[in-house]
């Protein structure tokens, strides 16, 4: 993940991720495809966000728009220490052993996209439905949903084994960026290294720390829960030059801009901390990336003290997104030993008590859009501005922003409140398609965000495997901790 976003030809579209956010994902090629792609709801009626049923939708959204503007108090209240060192074990819900039909259901959908999506000749699985391009964050999620998906008894040991095989090997012998480490993106059909959205012209343009770091985190999970697959995970690895990854104990990427390099220390509060840990789990020195201290401050968002990292893009030229999902991952992957349990729960706190104060069921983060500019990110707070939705390059498209069915499938296994269970139901009286589940629920557009992604379906099948095996993934797995 980079922040040398580098748009293509005005008939393409693409996806980037900047500045060490979230993961790099490709947008669709052509504006038409997403109308053949796209399915339209057969019911005649909108299922609505909000629960007022009087007021029209753009008084409403103006009114949301003055309370998020006036939820803002700097400074935050901060968290203690004593918080910071409270028990980090998630929250586990009773009858853990077990999911619910509903929740089995949840999951069959979720796996029908990578069904869709999977690549015979390589294993490796499309970013975006039917769109042959992939990052190395999207083939995370896809090795996270082939393990749920085996052990939630989707697909048998015989098709996860041989599936599992073809993708490692894959992944063994990926034709690198510069011969060091993977490409950001790559035609998953050809394992061409291309650029964004251009899927037949060999390009070489730099690696993402943060992908690699959640690869990192999934080669470890699947190597120790499989022992048998142990030496394919490991050749991945091996057949990455790892040495310029980090630096002084810090994550680094690099981007080719005119066709110079440019290397780039990568990364903030959230993601950084969480890929940091996925390499340091194959004992790469990231000190200062997994430090979450250093660099937070917090602010007051509807009476709750979010953390978010002081290096925004005025005194740095990186946006510091405040998103659901590193959190999300954190829980459910490592049980928060990356980044401490206190900050999620504020996190989660604070979507609550907007919900609370507007009425708008919130649960935001970053994903592929149906329509321009195709991928955006939904932050809490970023850049001194809140409840912000943005794209990497910070034009402000707070109109799309949409309730994320990830973040509320994430949220719900990590926490089962009475909110998050909201959450969950909205998600599967609005969200499913026969495809997979959409990416999330647009607030004032009042209308399903139609975009169909591996990553999205991924988090949400691996939501469902953590609460099938009621521990952290990376524990459940027998992933062994570096000191």
């Amino acid at each position: 993940m980079s922040s040398d976003f580098q748009p293509p030809s005005k008939s393409l579209s693409l996806l980037a991720s900047v500045g060490g956010v979230v993961t790099a994902v490709i947008a669709i090629a052509i504006l038409n495809f997403w109308s053949k792609q796209l399915s339209r709801t057969s019911s005649g009626q909108k299922p609505e966000i909000s629960t007022s049923q009087t007021v029209s939708p753009i008084k409403e959204t103006q009114t949301v728009a003055s309370l998020d503007a006036k939820s803002v108090v700097l400074q935050g209240t901060p968290v203690s220490l004593s918080q910071l060192t409270a028990a980090t074990t998630p929250y586990v819900a009773p009858g853990v052993g077990t999911l619910t039909p509903e929740e089995t259901a949840t999951a069959r959908q979720a796996w029908s996209y990578f069904q869709r999506n999977w690549n015979n000749e390589t294993g490796l699985v499309n970013s975006v439905d039917s769109f042959a391009s992939v990052t190395m964050w999207d083939q995370a999620a896809a090795i996270a949903a082939l393990v749920s998906a085996r052990e939630l008894n989707i697909v048998s040991a015989a098709e996860f084994e041989a599936k599992m095989t073809k993708m490692l090997k894959t992944l063994a012998s990926l034709p690198l960026y510069k011969k060091e480490l993977p490409n950001k993106v790559y035609n998953p059909k050809t394992l061409i290294p291309v650029n964004y959205g251009q899927l037949e012209q060999r390009e070489e343009i730099g690696w993402s720390a943060i992908d690699l770091g959640r690869l990192a985190i999934w080669l470890k999970i699947v190597g120790a829960k499989y022992p048998q697959l142990q030496p394919q995970t490991e050749a991945v690895w091996k057949h990455w030059q790892v040495k310029r990854l980090t630096k002084n104990g810090q994550m680094y990427g690099t981007a080719v801009v005119e066709g110079k390099e440019q290397y780039n220390q990568e990364g903030r509060l959230g993601y950084e901390n969480y890929a940091a840990y996925g390499l340091k789990l194959w004992g790469l020195d990231v000190k200062q990336a997994v430090d979450y201290q250093s660099h937070t401050a917090f602010v007051n968002l509807y009476g709750q003290g979010i953390p978010y990292d002081r290096r925004d893009y005025k005194n740095s030229g990186a946006n510091n997104y405040v998103l659901s999902e590193p959190y999300i991952l954190d829980g459910i992957e490592t049980g928060f030993q990356a980044l401490p349990k206190a900050y999620a729960d504020r996190i989660l706190a604070a979507q609550e008590a907007r919900y609370q104060a507007t009425k708008q069921l919130t649960a935001v983060t970053e994903d592929n859009l149906d329509r321009p500019p195709y991928f955006v990110y939904g932050s809490l707070f970023v850049n001194g501005e809140p409840w912000a939705t943005i794209t990497d390059t910070r034009q402000q498209h707070n109109n799309l922003r949409f309730l994320s069915a990830k973040a509320a499938i994430g949220w719900h296994v990590l926490y089962n409140t009475a909110y998050t269970r909201q959450l969950f139901d909205f998600v599967q009286t609005n969200l499913k398609s026969k495809d997979g589940w959409y990416n999330g629920f647009y607030e004032s557009l009042r209308q399903p965000n139609k975009s169909l992604t591996a990553n999205n379906n991924g988090v949400i099948l691996e939501s469902l495997l953590y609460k099938r095996v009621g521990k952290p993934l990376t524990v459940w797995a027998g992933v062994k901790s570096q000191k």
